[in-house]
Protein backbone atom coordinates (compact mmCIF):
# COMPACT_ATOMS: atom_id res chain seq x y z
CA UNK A 1 0.00 0.00 0.00
CA UNK A 2 1.63 3.24 -1.18
CA UNK A 3 0.78 6.54 0.48
CA UNK A 4 0.43 9.81 -1.49
CA UNK A 5 3.83 11.34 -2.28
CA UNK A 6 4.69 15.00 -1.92
CA UNK A 7 7.11 16.40 -4.53
CA UNK A 8 9.69 19.12 -3.89
CA UNK A 9 11.63 21.56 -6.04
CA UNK A 10 13.67 24.76 -5.69
CA UNK A 11 12.71 28.28 -6.76
CA UNK A 12 14.59 31.57 -6.69
CA UNK A 13 11.59 33.82 -7.36
CA UNK A 14 10.73 36.52 -4.82
CA UNK A 15 8.58 34.64 -2.25
CA UNK A 16 6.03 37.48 -2.25
CA UNK A 17 5.39 36.83 -5.95
CA UNK A 18 5.06 33.03 -5.93
CA UNK A 19 1.79 31.64 -7.27
CA UNK A 20 1.14 29.15 -4.48
CA UNK A 21 -1.72 28.37 -2.11
CA UNK A 22 0.33 29.28 0.95
CA UNK A 23 3.76 30.57 1.83
CA UNK A 24 5.57 29.47 5.00
CA UNK A 25 7.80 31.85 6.91
CA UNK A 26 9.72 31.41 10.17
CA UNK A 27 9.30 33.48 13.31
CA UNK A 28 11.41 33.49 16.46
CA UNK A 29 10.37 34.14 20.02
CA UNK A 30 12.46 36.92 21.49
CA UNK A 31 14.24 36.59 24.81
CA UNK A 32 15.08 39.18 27.42
CA UNK A 33 13.56 42.67 27.39
CA UNK A 34 10.96 43.06 24.64
CA UNK A 35 9.24 46.16 23.36
CA UNK A 36 6.38 45.57 23.06
CA UNK A 37 6.16 42.49 25.32
CA UNK A 38 5.60 39.27 23.35
CA UNK A 39 7.08 40.74 20.17
CA UNK A 40 8.18 38.28 17.49
CA UNK A 41 11.33 38.31 15.41
CA UNK A 42 10.93 37.50 11.72
CA UNK A 43 13.19 34.75 10.38
CA UNK A 44 15.40 35.57 7.41
CA UNK A 45 14.07 34.79 3.93
CA UNK A 46 10.73 36.52 4.45
CA UNK A 47 11.82 40.16 4.14
CA UNK A 48 9.78 40.89 0.98
CA UNK A 49 6.67 39.42 2.60
CA UNK A 50 7.13 41.59 5.68
CA UNK A 51 7.56 44.64 3.45
CA UNK A 52 4.25 43.88 1.72
CA UNK A 53 2.57 44.10 5.14
CA UNK A 54 4.13 47.52 5.76
CA UNK A 55 6.24 46.14 8.58
CA UNK A 56 3.22 44.99 10.63
CA UNK A 57 3.42 41.27 9.86
CA UNK A 58 4.93 40.10 13.15
CA UNK A 59 2.64 42.44 15.10
CA UNK A 60 -0.41 40.94 13.38
CA UNK A 61 0.80 37.39 13.96
CA UNK A 62 1.31 38.16 17.64
CA UNK A 63 -2.28 39.43 17.85
CA UNK A 64 -3.39 36.07 16.40
CA UNK A 65 -1.60 34.28 19.23
CA UNK A 66 1.77 33.48 17.66
CA UNK A 67 4.57 33.07 20.20
CA UNK A 68 7.35 31.71 17.96
CA UNK A 69 7.42 28.48 19.96
CA UNK A 70 9.01 25.54 18.10
CA UNK A 71 6.57 23.87 15.71
CA UNK A 72 3.71 26.33 16.33
CA UNK A 73 1.88 27.24 13.09
CA UNK A 74 -0.31 30.36 12.76
CA UNK A 75 -2.12 31.13 9.49
CA UNK A 76 -2.92 34.62 8.23
CA UNK A 77 -5.03 35.60 5.21
CA UNK A 78 -2.98 37.96 3.03
CA UNK A 79 -5.99 39.71 1.43
CA UNK A 80 -4.03 40.46 -1.73
CA UNK A 81 -0.93 41.95 -0.12
CA UNK A 82 1.13 39.19 -1.78
CA UNK A 83 0.33 36.61 -4.46
CA UNK A 84 -0.26 33.70 -2.06
CA UNK A 85 -3.64 33.91 -0.26
CA UNK A 86 -2.23 32.56 3.02
CA UNK A 87 0.91 33.15 5.08
CA UNK A 88 1.72 30.39 7.55
CA UNK A 89 4.17 31.41 10.26
CA UNK A 90 5.98 28.51 11.90
CA UNK A 91 7.75 28.93 15.21
CA UNK A 92 11.52 28.48 15.31
CA UNK A 93 12.07 29.12 19.01
CA UNK A 94 14.51 31.78 20.28
CA UNK A 95 16.71 33.60 17.80
CA UNK A 96 19.80 31.46 17.16
CA UNK A 97 23.25 32.66 18.10
CA UNK A 98 24.56 31.67 14.65
CA UNK A 99 23.45 32.62 11.17
CA UNK A 100 20.47 30.26 11.03
CA UNK A 101 18.54 27.81 13.20
CA UNK A 102 19.94 24.33 13.75
CA UNK A 103 19.11 21.81 11.00
CA UNK A 104 16.81 19.81 13.28
CA UNK A 105 14.89 22.98 14.17
CA UNK A 106 14.37 23.66 10.47
CA UNK A 107 13.47 20.01 9.80
CA UNK A 108 10.76 20.02 12.46
CA UNK A 109 9.46 23.44 11.43
CA UNK A 110 9.13 22.46 7.77
CA UNK A 111 7.36 19.25 8.75
CA UNK A 112 4.92 20.98 11.09
CA UNK A 113 4.08 23.67 8.51
CA UNK A 114 3.49 21.29 5.60
CA UNK A 115 1.36 19.04 7.79
CA UNK A 116 -0.71 22.03 8.99
CA UNK A 117 -1.33 23.05 5.37
CA UNK A 118 -2.81 19.71 4.30
CA UNK A 119 -5.44 20.34 1.65
CA UNK A 120 -3.30 22.89 -0.20
CA UNK A 121 -2.01 21.96 -3.64
CA UNK A 122 1.20 24.03 -3.73
CA UNK A 123 3.08 25.41 -0.76
CA UNK A 124 6.29 27.47 -0.74
CA UNK A 125 8.78 27.59 2.11
CA UNK A 126 10.69 30.83 2.74
CA UNK A 127 12.58 29.64 5.81
CA UNK A 128 15.97 30.90 7.06
CA UNK A 129 18.85 29.31 5.14
CA UNK A 130 22.50 30.29 5.74
CA UNK A 131 24.76 31.36 2.89
CA UNK A 132 27.91 29.68 4.22
CA UNK A 133 29.26 26.13 4.58
CA UNK A 134 26.20 25.18 6.65
CA UNK A 135 23.83 25.86 3.74
CA UNK A 136 23.70 22.27 2.35
CA UNK A 137 22.83 20.75 5.74
CA UNK A 138 20.15 23.36 6.35
CA UNK A 139 18.59 22.89 2.92
CA UNK A 140 18.65 19.11 3.34
CA UNK A 141 16.87 19.49 6.68
CA UNK A 142 14.15 21.72 5.24
CA UNK A 143 13.59 19.37 2.31
CA UNK A 144 13.45 16.27 4.51
CA UNK A 145 11.11 17.91 6.99
CA UNK A 146 8.73 19.10 4.28
CA UNK A 147 8.59 15.74 2.51
CA UNK A 148 8.10 13.79 5.75
CA UNK A 149 5.63 16.28 7.19
CA UNK A 150 3.52 15.67 4.09
CA UNK A 151 3.31 11.94 4.82
CA UNK A 152 -0.02 10.31 5.58
CA UNK A 153 -0.66 6.57 5.56
CA UNK A 154 -3.18 5.67 2.87
CA UNK A 155 -5.10 3.52 5.35
CA UNK A 156 -8.14 1.30 4.95
CA UNK A 157 -11.15 3.61 5.26
CA UNK A 158 -13.92 2.77 2.77
CA UNK A 159 -15.95 5.98 3.14
CA UNK A 160 -14.93 9.56 2.35
CA UNK A 161 -13.80 11.50 5.42
CA UNK A 162 -15.10 15.11 5.17
CA UNK A 163 -12.55 16.44 7.65
CA UNK A 164 -9.61 14.47 6.23
CA UNK A 165 -7.58 16.71 3.92
CA UNK A 166 -5.14 15.40 1.35
CA UNK A 167 -1.43 16.00 2.01
CA UNK A 168 0.25 18.91 0.23
CA UNK A 169 0.98 17.76 -3.33
CA UNK A 170 3.90 20.05 -4.16
CA UNK A 171 6.42 21.99 -2.07
CA UNK A 172 8.65 24.76 -3.39
CA UNK A 173 11.69 25.85 -1.36
CA UNK A 174 12.90 29.41 -1.88
CA UNK A 175 16.69 29.60 -2.31
CA UNK A 176 19.08 32.22 -3.73
CA UNK A 177 19.91 30.13 -6.81
CA UNK A 178 17.58 27.30 -7.86
CA UNK A 179 20.11 26.03 -10.43
CA UNK A 180 22.99 25.68 -7.96
CA UNK A 181 24.45 22.17 -8.35
CA UNK A 182 24.99 21.62 -4.63
CA UNK A 183 21.44 22.68 -3.82
CA UNK A 184 19.88 20.47 -6.49
CA UNK A 185 21.99 17.52 -5.30
CA UNK A 186 20.73 18.03 -1.76
CA UNK A 187 17.13 17.99 -2.95
CA UNK A 188 17.71 14.81 -4.96
CA UNK A 189 19.25 13.16 -1.93
CA UNK A 190 16.43 14.32 0.33
CA UNK A 191 13.89 12.84 -2.06
CA UNK A 192 15.66 9.45 -2.09
CA UNK A 193 16.09 9.43 1.68
CA UNK A 194 12.53 10.45 2.47
CA UNK A 195 11.16 7.94 -0.06
CA UNK A 196 12.93 5.30 2.04
CA UNK A 197 11.55 6.70 5.30
CA UNK A 198 8.03 6.88 3.87
CA UNK A 199 8.23 3.29 2.63
CA UNK A 200 9.38 2.19 6.08
CA UNK A 201 6.40 3.98 7.59
CA UNK A 202 4.04 2.35 5.09
CA UNK A 203 5.33 -1.13 5.92
CA UNK A 204 5.16 -0.50 9.69
CA UNK A 205 1.64 0.91 9.44
CA UNK A 206 0.31 -1.95 7.30
CA UNK A 207 -2.16 -4.25 9.05
CA UNK A 208 -0.33 -7.37 10.28
CA UNK A 209 -2.72 -9.76 8.50
CA UNK A 210 -1.50 -8.24 5.22
CA UNK A 211 2.22 -8.39 5.99
CA UNK A 212 3.01 -11.81 7.37
CA UNK A 213 6.55 -13.14 6.72
CA UNK A 214 6.05 -14.56 3.19
CA UNK A 215 4.19 -11.43 2.05
CA UNK A 216 6.74 -9.12 3.66
CA UNK A 217 9.59 -11.02 2.04
CA UNK A 218 7.89 -10.84 -1.36
CA UNK A 219 7.30 -7.10 -1.00
CA UNK A 220 10.91 -6.42 -0.04
CA UNK A 221 12.33 -8.72 -2.71
CA UNK A 222 10.18 -7.16 -5.44
CA UNK A 223 11.14 -3.61 -4.51
CA UNK A 224 14.81 -4.56 -4.24
CA UNK A 225 14.91 -6.25 -7.65
CA UNK A 226 13.23 -3.21 -9.20
CA UNK A 227 15.98 -1.07 -7.63
CA UNK A 228 18.73 -3.23 -9.14
CA UNK A 229 19.83 -4.98 -5.95
CA UNK A 230 20.84 -8.64 -5.78
CA UNK A 231 18.24 -10.64 -3.86
CA UNK A 232 18.30 -13.99 -2.07
CA UNK A 233 15.24 -15.31 -0.20
CA UNK A 234 15.46 -18.38 2.03
CA UNK A 235 12.13 -20.10 2.75
CA UNK A 236 11.45 -22.42 5.67
CA UNK A 237 12.97 -25.44 3.93
CA UNK A 238 16.17 -23.56 3.07
CA UNK A 239 16.35 -22.15 6.60
CA UNK A 240 16.06 -25.60 8.13
CA UNK A 241 18.65 -27.03 5.75
CA UNK A 242 20.99 -24.10 6.45
CA UNK A 243 20.88 -24.50 10.22
CA UNK A 244 19.07 -21.27 11.07
CA UNK A 245 17.71 -22.67 14.31
CA UNK A 246 16.73 -19.34 15.86
CA UNK A 247 14.62 -18.19 12.92
CA UNK A 248 12.98 -21.61 12.57
CA UNK A 249 12.23 -21.83 16.32
CA UNK A 250 10.49 -18.47 16.51
CA UNK A 251 8.57 -18.98 13.28
CA UNK A 252 7.40 -22.53 13.86
CA UNK A 253 4.37 -21.50 15.95
CA UNK A 254 2.75 -19.69 13.02
CA UNK A 255 1.09 -21.10 9.92
CA UNK A 256 2.87 -18.30 8.01
CA UNK A 257 6.43 -19.66 7.76
CA UNK A 258 9.58 -17.61 8.36
CA UNK A 259 11.94 -16.12 5.81
CA UNK A 260 15.44 -14.66 5.56
CA UNK A 261 15.95 -12.03 2.88
CA UNK A 262 19.44 -10.99 1.79
CA UNK A 263 19.90 -7.81 -0.29
CA UNK A 264 23.26 -6.85 -1.79
CA UNK A 265 24.62 -3.66 -3.32
CA UNK A 266 28.05 -3.53 -4.98
CA UNK A 267 29.34 -0.17 -6.23
CA UNK A 268 30.99 0.24 -9.59
CA UNK A 269 34.63 -0.80 -9.29
CA UNK A 270 34.01 -2.69 -6.06
CA UNK A 271 34.17 0.28 -3.70
CA UNK A 272 36.62 1.46 -1.06
CA UNK A 273 37.56 -1.97 0.28
CA UNK A 274 35.38 -1.77 3.41
CA UNK A 275 32.18 -3.81 3.63
CA UNK A 276 29.03 -2.83 5.52
CA UNK A 277 26.41 -5.29 6.74
CA UNK A 278 22.95 -4.18 7.90
CA UNK A 279 20.66 -6.44 9.91
CA UNK A 280 17.03 -5.69 10.83
CA UNK A 281 14.52 -7.53 12.98
CA UNK A 282 11.41 -8.59 11.06
CA UNK A 283 8.89 -9.96 13.56
CA UNK A 284 5.72 -9.18 11.62
CA UNK A 285 3.61 -9.66 14.74
CA UNK A 286 4.68 -10.48 18.27
CA UNK A 287 2.20 -12.09 20.66
CA UNK A 288 5.07 -13.19 22.89
CA UNK A 289 4.44 -16.80 21.91
CA UNK A 290 3.97 -19.21 24.84
CA UNK A 291 5.19 -16.39 27.13
CA UNK A 292 2.24 -14.38 25.88
CA UNK A 293 2.05 -10.60 26.23
CA UNK A 294 -0.77 -8.70 27.97
CA UNK A 295 -3.62 -7.85 25.60
CA UNK A 296 -3.48 -4.12 26.31
CA UNK A 297 -1.48 -2.39 23.58
CA UNK A 298 -0.63 -5.63 21.78
CA UNK A 299 -1.94 -4.15 18.53
CA UNK A 300 1.22 -2.02 18.35
CA UNK A 301 3.21 -5.25 17.96
CA UNK A 302 2.52 -4.97 14.24
CA UNK A 303 5.49 -2.58 14.38
CA UNK A 304 7.88 -5.26 15.64
CA UNK A 305 9.25 -5.52 12.10
CA UNK A 306 10.30 -1.86 12.03
CA UNK A 307 14.00 -2.78 12.04
CA UNK A 308 13.68 -4.96 8.95
CA UNK A 309 11.49 -2.35 7.25
CA UNK A 310 14.08 0.35 7.93
CA UNK A 311 16.98 -1.78 6.68
CA UNK A 312 15.13 -2.85 3.54
CA UNK A 313 14.16 0.73 2.70
CA UNK A 314 17.70 1.90 3.46
CA UNK A 315 18.95 -0.53 0.83
CA UNK A 316 16.60 0.98 -1.75
CA UNK A 317 18.04 4.42 -0.95
CA UNK A 318 21.56 2.97 -1.17
CA UNK A 319 20.73 1.67 -4.65
CA UNK A 320 19.58 5.17 -5.65
CA UNK A 321 22.41 7.14 -4.01
CA UNK A 322 25.20 4.74 -5.03
CA UNK A 323 27.77 5.15 -2.24
CA UNK A 324 31.29 3.87 -2.87
CA UNK A 325 31.05 1.03 -0.34
CA UNK A 326 29.47 -2.45 -0.67
CA UNK A 327 26.40 -2.88 1.54
CA UNK A 328 24.60 -6.15 2.29
CA UNK A 329 21.40 -6.47 4.31
CA UNK A 330 20.02 -9.46 6.19
CA UNK A 331 16.35 -9.45 7.13
CA UNK A 332 15.13 -12.36 9.28
CA UNK A 333 11.32 -12.49 9.28
CA UNK A 334 8.98 -14.50 11.49
CA UNK A 335 5.63 -14.28 13.24
CA UNK A 336 5.77 -15.10 16.97
CA UNK A 337 2.54 -16.96 17.71
CA UNK A 338 1.35 -19.39 20.42
CA UNK A 339 0.26 -22.78 19.12
CA UNK A 340 0.90 -26.47 19.50
CA UNK A 341 4.02 -26.12 17.39
CA UNK A 342 5.50 -23.06 19.15
CA UNK A 343 8.93 -23.15 20.69
CA UNK A 344 8.86 -23.39 24.48
CA UNK A 345 10.69 -22.10 27.56
CA UNK A 346 13.25 -24.79 28.28
CA UNK A 347 13.96 -25.59 24.64
CA UNK A 348 17.59 -25.70 23.53
CA UNK A 349 18.12 -24.27 20.04
CA UNK A 350 21.11 -24.86 17.77
CA UNK A 351 21.94 -21.57 16.04
CA UNK A 352 23.48 -20.84 12.63
CA UNK A 353 26.98 -20.51 14.10
CA UNK A 354 26.60 -23.78 16.05
CA UNK A 355 26.06 -22.25 19.49
CA UNK A 356 23.39 -23.80 21.70
CA UNK A 357 20.88 -21.44 23.30
CA UNK A 358 18.59 -22.29 26.21
CA UNK A 359 15.23 -20.55 25.80
CA UNK A 360 13.81 -19.07 29.00
CA UNK A 361 11.27 -16.62 27.57
CA UNK A 362 9.66 -16.97 24.14
CA UNK A 363 8.89 -13.24 24.18
CA UNK A 364 12.61 -12.59 23.82
CA UNK A 365 12.28 -13.82 20.24
CA UNK A 366 13.90 -10.93 18.43
CA UNK A 367 17.39 -11.80 19.61
CA UNK A 368 16.88 -15.38 18.39
CA UNK A 369 16.24 -14.45 14.77
CA UNK A 370 18.80 -11.63 14.83
CA UNK A 371 21.53 -13.94 16.15
CA UNK A 372 21.17 -16.19 13.11
CA UNK A 373 21.21 -13.21 10.75
CA UNK A 374 24.23 -11.64 12.46
CA UNK A 375 26.11 -14.94 12.34
CA UNK A 376 25.33 -15.27 8.62
CA UNK A 377 26.51 -11.71 7.96
CA UNK A 378 29.79 -12.41 9.73
CA UNK A 379 30.21 -15.71 7.87
CA UNK A 380 29.72 -13.92 4.54
CA UNK A 381 32.29 -11.32 5.56
CA UNK A 382 31.96 -7.69 6.62
CA UNK A 383 34.01 -5.00 8.34
CA UNK A 384 31.18 -3.04 9.96
CA UNK A 385 27.86 -4.46 11.10
CA UNK A 386 24.90 -2.27 12.07
CA UNK A 387 21.86 -4.06 13.44
CA UNK A 388 18.59 -2.38 14.38
CA UNK A 389 15.54 -3.75 16.10
CA UNK A 390 12.58 -3.08 18.33
CA UNK A 391 14.32 -5.40 20.74
CA UNK A 392 13.36 -4.51 24.31
CA UNK A 393 10.87 -2.57 26.37
CA UNK A 394 13.91 -1.80 28.49
CA UNK A 395 15.01 0.74 25.87
CA UNK A 396 11.78 2.70 26.39
CA UNK A 397 12.14 2.55 30.19
CA UNK A 398 15.74 3.77 30.05
CA UNK A 399 15.69 6.29 27.21
CA UNK A 400 12.07 7.04 26.33
CA UNK A 401 10.36 7.31 22.97
CA UNK A 402 12.80 9.49 21.05
CA UNK A 403 16.30 8.24 21.90
CA UNK A 404 17.56 4.87 20.66
CA UNK A 405 19.93 2.77 22.73
CA UNK A 406 23.15 1.68 21.04
CA UNK A 407 25.54 -1.07 22.20
CA UNK A 408 28.54 -2.77 20.67
CA UNK A 409 32.07 -1.74 19.69
CA UNK A 410 32.73 1.52 21.54
CA UNK A 411 34.13 3.43 18.55
CA UNK A 412 31.26 2.36 16.30
CA UNK A 413 28.67 3.24 18.95
CA UNK A 414 30.09 6.75 19.05
CA UNK A 415 29.82 6.97 15.27
CA UNK A 416 26.16 5.94 15.53
CA UNK A 417 25.57 8.65 18.12
CA UNK A 418 27.25 11.27 15.95
CA UNK A 419 25.31 10.19 12.86
CA UNK A 420 22.04 10.22 14.78
CA UNK A 421 22.68 13.72 16.10
CA UNK A 422 23.42 14.93 12.56
CA UNK A 423 20.10 13.70 11.14
CA UNK A 424 17.79 14.24 14.11
CA UNK A 425 17.61 10.60 15.24
CA UNK A 426 19.38 10.71 18.63
CA UNK A 427 20.97 7.56 20.06
CA UNK A 428 22.78 7.01 23.35
CA UNK A 429 25.60 4.48 23.91
CA UNK A 430 24.91 1.93 26.64
CA UNK A 431 27.28 -0.55 28.35
CA UNK A 432 27.52 -4.33 28.03
CA UNK A 433 28.43 -5.28 31.64
CA UNK A 434 30.24 -8.50 32.47
CA UNK A 435 27.83 -9.27 35.30
CA UNK A 436 24.92 -9.32 32.84
CA UNK A 437 26.74 -11.92 30.73
CA UNK A 438 27.65 -13.96 33.80
CA UNK A 439 23.98 -14.27 34.70
CA UNK A 440 23.26 -15.71 31.23
CA UNK A 441 25.37 -18.81 31.81
CA UNK A 442 23.24 -21.90 31.23
CA UNK A 443 23.48 -25.26 33.01
CA UNK A 444 22.65 -27.11 29.78
CA UNK A 445 23.67 -24.89 26.85
CA UNK A 446 26.29 -22.34 25.79
CA UNK A 447 24.17 -19.37 26.82
CA UNK A 448 20.71 -18.59 28.15
CA UNK A 449 18.53 -16.35 26.08
CA UNK A 450 17.92 -13.96 29.03
CA UNK A 451 19.41 -13.32 32.47
CA UNK A 452 16.89 -15.08 34.71
CA UNK A 453 18.41 -13.63 37.88
CA UNK A 454 17.94 -10.03 36.69
CA UNK A 455 14.41 -10.61 35.33
CA UNK A 456 13.52 -7.31 33.58
CA UNK A 457 16.36 -5.32 35.16
CA UNK A 458 18.83 -4.18 32.53
CA UNK A 459 16.72 -5.86 29.88
CA UNK A 460 18.08 -3.68 27.08
CA UNK A 461 21.61 -4.62 28.11
CA UNK A 462 20.71 -8.32 28.19
CA UNK A 463 19.67 -8.11 24.56
CA UNK A 464 22.94 -6.48 23.55
CA UNK A 465 25.03 -8.95 25.55
CA UNK A 466 23.26 -11.87 23.89
CA UNK A 467 23.74 -10.53 20.36
CA UNK A 468 27.45 -9.92 21.01
CA UNK A 469 27.88 -13.70 21.25
CA UNK A 470 27.16 -14.01 17.52
CA UNK A 471 29.52 -11.31 16.23
CA UNK A 472 32.97 -12.53 15.23
CA UNK A 473 35.97 -10.81 16.82
CA UNK A 474 37.19 -9.04 13.70
CA UNK A 475 33.87 -7.26 12.99
CA UNK A 476 33.08 -3.83 14.46
CA UNK A 477 29.39 -3.81 15.32
CA UNK A 478 26.59 -1.73 16.78
CA UNK A 479 23.14 -2.79 17.93
CA UNK A 480 20.54 0.01 17.74
CA UNK A 481 17.46 -0.62 19.89
CA UNK A 482 14.54 1.39 18.45
CA UNK A 483 11.69 -0.04 20.53
CA UNK A 484 10.49 3.47 21.38
CA UNK A 485 11.57 5.72 18.46
CA UNK A 486 10.29 3.42 15.68
CA UNK A 487 6.60 3.96 16.47
CA UNK A 488 4.83 7.14 17.54
CA UNK A 489 1.50 6.53 19.23
CA UNK A 490 0.84 10.16 20.20
CA UNK A 491 -0.29 13.17 18.21
CA UNK A 492 1.71 14.28 15.19
CA UNK A 493 4.68 16.52 15.96
CA UNK A 494 7.23 18.13 13.68
CA UNK A 495 7.82 15.74 10.78
CA UNK A 496 6.62 12.73 12.81
CA UNK A 497 3.10 11.56 12.08
CA UNK A 498 1.18 9.01 14.13
CA UNK A 499 2.37 5.43 13.61
CA UNK A 500 5.65 4.31 12.07
CA UNK A 501 8.41 6.94 12.12
CA UNK A 502 11.02 5.47 9.78
CA UNK A 503 13.74 5.57 12.46
CA UNK A 504 16.65 4.81 11.91
CA UNK A 505 16.76 4.97 8.08
CA UNK A 506 18.46 8.37 8.00
CA UNK A 507 21.02 7.30 10.60
CA UNK A 508 21.91 4.16 8.64
CA UNK A 509 22.36 6.15 5.42
CA UNK A 510 24.54 8.67 7.26
CA UNK A 511 26.65 5.78 8.58
CA UNK A 512 27.03 4.27 5.11
CA UNK A 513 28.23 7.66 3.85
CA UNK A 514 30.60 7.90 6.81
CA UNK A 515 32.15 4.50 6.07
CA UNK A 516 32.42 5.33 2.37
CA UNK A 517 34.22 8.59 3.17
CA UNK A 518 36.32 7.61 6.17
CA UNK A 519 36.47 3.82 6.38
Amino acid sequence: MTSPRTTLSLVDTDPAELAVDAIVIGVHSQTGEQDPPGALLLGSGAESIAAAFDGRLTETLALLGATGGPGEVIKLATLGTITAPVVAAVGLGPEPTGAAPAPETLRRAAGAAVRALAGAGRVALALPLPDDDDAPAALRAVAEGALLGGYRFAGYKTRPQPTRREPVAEVLVAVPDAADATATAEVARAQAVTDAVRLTRDWVNTAPNELRPPAFADAVAGAARDAGLDVEVLDEAALAAGGYGGIIAVGQGSEAPPRLVKLSYTPAGGGTGKRVALVGKGITFDTGGISIKPAQGMWEMKSDMAGAAAVAATMLAVAALKPSVPVTAYLPMAENMPSGTSYRPGDVISMFNGKKVEVLNTDAEGRMILADAIARACADGCDYLFETSTLTGGQVVALGKRISGVMGTAELCERVRTAGDAVGEPAWPMPLPDDVRKGMESDVADISQVNAGMDRAGHMLQGGVFLREFVTDEVAWAHIDIAGPSYHSGEATGYWTKGGTGVPVRTLLQLVDDVAANG
